[in-house]
């Protein structure tokens, strides 16, 4: 492993830019103060996107009523990970098991929030701003980041996507949005290469014209903070194993590994994966397989890093499904859904009140009993400590108690 000299915080000042392949950036930030954050600990949010079967996730297979609602697709009590008399995992969580018999997992039952939507583009826009049935120009992580540091500065946002999530964007802030780091510099016709990489080495002294000085300090903020997500990723090496599908966690683990000072970072199993509306059975066990071995051997590199104790894992999806099994033997979009919280500092076990399958709305679904802004809280006040949760998620949320 290739030791890395850590970068300061105002020395990544002289880097910023957005949006994946390099497309779009934004301007270099001279003076800016620094973030003025209370500790060094790293929030790093996972989203299974699709909307995640969490009944079959985090199983009640003590249950009659889950079996009565799913007679064809209910994971067989002989099956489950057992956690204890009441739950147990879905038999492809293994990395999930090892989290909890290590006491890293806290899972919250009953997430969701009033009058819920089922539909994708809008229930995932509730819980990318934390704004539920009413809506926000920026996502609850912008707002934190926002917080935390009320002067720009252009590491405080970490997104890697294909596209940039709505639950980065920053009103004072500009996150470092980026897909493939291999190919993560300025696009541009190989005609204009000269006049790009011309443009990146001069000086801003060399400018009386504003405008212009502006979209060179653009430039110049392009191509080094491209070429430090480079070096980044050609650096790190793992022997840990990620599973099959890593959902770009290694890309996060370059990243803390080189020393980039970035306290949020946020990362999504794409294509709306765990939408699982026909067979979902053997689909949904090999995407939890997938997620829960990604999100294990990620804290586990972070302990082989050393960031073990400064790092937490927060994983949530916009929705979950209806609690009976459809006619095509998989799950319509429904609304109370799981969500956990990972890492060496969480007081594993379980949270919330699981919803009633008895007790259920007129459409067949769940009845939430946690606010997912209360995860949000937890998070933000509890693990990160920024004591803002009120002003980034617009009420009083009270942290659950899930850190040690």
């Amino acid at each position: 492993m290739t030791t890395h000299k850590s970068i300061s915080r105002r020395d990544f000042l002289h880097t910023n830019l957005a949006v994946a392949g390099g497309m779009l950036f934004a301007p270099l930030l001279s003076g800016a103060a620094d973030a003025n954050l209370n500790n060094d600990r790293i929030l790093v949010v996972v989203e299974l996107s699709g909307g995640n079967d969490g009944l079959n996730t985090v199983v009640p297979y003590t249950n009659d009523a889950y079996y009565n609602h799913r007679p064809n697709i209910a994971i067989k009590a002989s099956e489950v990970l057992r956690l204890d008399d009441d739950f147990g995992l879905n038999p492809g969580m293994l990395g999930f098991e090892r989290l909890w018999n290590s006491g890293e997992l806290a899972i919250v039952h009953g997430c969701g929030y009033d009058n819920p939507s089922f539909s994708h583009f809008t229930s995932m826009a509730y819980w990318h701003t934390a704004s539920p049935n009413s809506g926000d120009e920026f996502g609850w992580l912008g707002r934190l980041a926002d917080i935390m540091s009320p002067e720009p500065v252009a590491n405080m946002l970490i997104n890697i996507g294909s596209r940039q999530s709505l639950a980065v964007n920053s009103r004072v802030h500009t996150p470092v949005v980026f897909d493939n780091p291999e190919r993560f510099q300025r696009n541009g016709f190989i005609q204009e290469r000269a006049v790009l990489d011309s443009v990146s080495e001069a000086t801003s002294e060399e400018f009386d014209n504003p405008t212009r000085r502006f979209l060179n300090e653009v430039a110049r903020s392009a191509r080094s903070t491209s070429a430090l997500v480079r070096r980044a990723w050609t650096d790190y090496q793992t022997p840990i194993d990620y599973g099959i599908a890593a959902m770009d966690l290694p890309k996060v683990a370059a990243c803390i590994s080189y020393g980039l000072p970035t306290p949020l970072y946020h990362v999504s199993f794409r294509n709306n994966s765990f939408d699982t509306h026909v067979q979902q059975p053997a689909l949904h066990r090999r995407l939890l397989s997938y997620a829960c071995d990604g999100i294990h051997g990620f804290l586990r590199d972070m302990d082989r890093l050393g960031f073990g104790d400064r790092v937490v894992v927060l994983v949530y999806s916009e929705f979950g499904r209806r609690v009976p099994e459809n006619a095509n033997l998989g799950t319509d979009h429904g609304s109370a859904n799981l969500m956990f919280l990972a890492g060496k500092q969480i007081k594993g076990g379980h949270y919330g009140t699981p919803p009633s399958l008895t007790e259920l709305t007129a459409g067949d679904n769940l009845i939430h009993t946690v606010d997912f802004r209360q995860v949000y809280a937890t998070a933000i006040d509890g693990w990160l400590q920024a004591n803002a949760a009120a002003q980034v998620l617009k009420g009083q949320f009270p942290p659950l108690p899930v850190f040690v």
